[in-house]
Parts: structure tokens; sequence; C-alpha cells
């Protein structure tokens, strides 16, 4: 279970890009990809609003077994007085020193660490735990299975399953599962987006989130689903998220981040304003 403190830390509001060959891009459920404007552009908006980080994912390397673009990277990474995490194709050490040196503070890994589990350790030895984050995309699966964690949701009893490859490949991980693993081995934050309620701004899949943030000691990232302030807030107090990642409800001058802030820190939550 889920170290207690004392402490009370601000919550984190944090902005996604999703890059497609140099572009920003949001879909839903991770398919049916629309334009959404230039990183480099979308990153010195966000940091100049008031983000607390930056996470910029390459959603196509994995699946095209390429680099990343690296030039993209420095150029939002120049515009930026925010912590900055790069994910995407990174596969072993030099990958990960690559793009730390050219501007990221954290590699986010998930293809990578599913199919080398290791290499979260690795990297955690290399650059410091809080150099690394490990992504975890899930879908539901509402059938009982023996060898995975069935959790009791309003849909029934249901088991998440990870998939790689930006979500493309099932992979009959179990999420949860995972979450622990990849917490035990060194990970310094869990990024963790439900593919079912990716792009739909119809809330986080709370349930996911707070499984996940009862059974590890490190910070949790929720991700899929945000659609107007509410979800923010249902995100830290029901699924008990460290942080909150969105993309659409940010990309489309839907909410300001200096919105969302404000109307958590109304509420009680301790904000960075």
């Amino acid at each position: 279970m889920r170290k207690k403190t004392d402490m009370v830390l601000a919550k984190r509001i944090v902005p996604c890009l999703d890059v497609d060959h140099g572009r920003a891009v949001k879909g839903v459920h991770f398919l049916g990809l629309k334009h959404a404007g230039d990183p480099v552009e979308l990153g010195r908006r966000y940091s100049e609003e008031g983000a607390d980080e930056l996470v910029f994912l390459d959603i196509t390397a994995s699946p095209e077994k390429r680099k990343m673009l690296h030039s993209v990277v420095r150029g939002v990474a120049s515009e930026l007085r925010i912590p900055f995490t790069v994910g995407g194709g990174i596969r072993n050490i030099q990958d990960a020193r690559t793009i730390l040196c050219n501007g990221a503070d954290k590699v986010s890994i998930n293809t990578a660490a599913i199919e080398n589990p290791s290499l979260v350790t690795d990297l955690s030895e290399t650059f410091g735990q809080q150099c690394v984050v490990v992504a975890i995309d899930a879908k539901r699966r509402c059938e009982i299975h023996p060898d995975h964690v069935v959790v009791q949701t309003r849909e029934g009893p249901c088991w998440f399953e990870v998939y790689s490859y930006g979500g493309r490949k099932p992979t009959g991980i179990d999420a949860l599962g995972w979450a622990t693993q990849a917490a035990e081995l060194g990970a310094g934050d869990l990024l963790v987006t439900s593919i079912d309620r990716d792009g739909t701004e119809d809330g986080y899949d709370l349930e996911l989130t707070k499984e996940i943030s009862e059974r590890v000691n490190i910070p949790v990232i929720a991700s899929g689903g945000a659609g107007k302030p509410e979800h923010f807030l249902e995100a830290f107090r029901t699924g008990k998220a460290d942080a909150a990642l969105a993309a659409s409800v940010f990309h489309y001058d839907k909410y300001p981040i200096s919105v969302v802030k404000d109307y958590l820190a109304k509420r009680g939550v301790p904000m960075r304003l």
C-alpha cells in the first residue's frame, strides 16, 4: 500500500504534447489524430500560462521503430521555464542520454520498459529516480481473469490491460501489477493513461487511477479524459492522483491553465499559483 506522509505537496497540472513527425496532434482513444498546433508555440504558451510541467510524447516513434526528432525536442525545451518530460522511441541508456542532452529534464518510457523491465532500474541508477517516468497505457477488460487483479467497477468486475507501441498492441499484462513492479524497479513517476477515456473529455478513469495510486509510493499522473475543471478535481480527490495531465482542454482554449488552477485552489486543492 502507498506510504502516507504528513507533507502537503502541491498538485501538478501538466499539459501534454502528442507529437507526430513534428506536429502536435490529438485523437480519441489514440486514433483519428488531428492537427493541434505547433509544439514549440504550444510549449511556450503553456510555460507562460503557469503549467507545472510539460510532457512531450513522440507517439509514432515506437510504432515506426525510429528515433525521436531531437530538433523538435530542442525547440520546445528552448522555450520552457518548467520541468520537461520527453518520451517516445527511447530504447536504451544512450537514447535517454541524448534526449536529456537535448533539453529534457525527465525521460518517459513505455514499450521499452515492458519489453525490458531492467531498463527502468538502469535509467534510475544512471540518471536518478527523479528522472524516470514509466508511462502505462491501459484499457478496461470487463471479464474475470484468474491471473490478474479484478476490480469491482461501475461496469462490473474488470481488470486493466497494458498496451504498448502507442496503444496499438495489447500485452496481456495487468496494469495494477505492472505499476507496482515499475515503482519497485525505480520509476520516479507513473504516467497512467486510460485508453478508454483518451480524447473523450468525459473525465478521467478514476477507478484505474485510484487503484494504482493506492498501490505505489511514488507520484501518479492521471491522464486521459479531462474536459473541464471538475474533472481535475475528481482526479485529485477521488482518483488520488498527484498530478493531472491533459491535452485537448488546453490545446483548443476551452479552459486555460490559470482557470483550472484557480478553480482547484478555491476548493482546497494545494496548487502553485
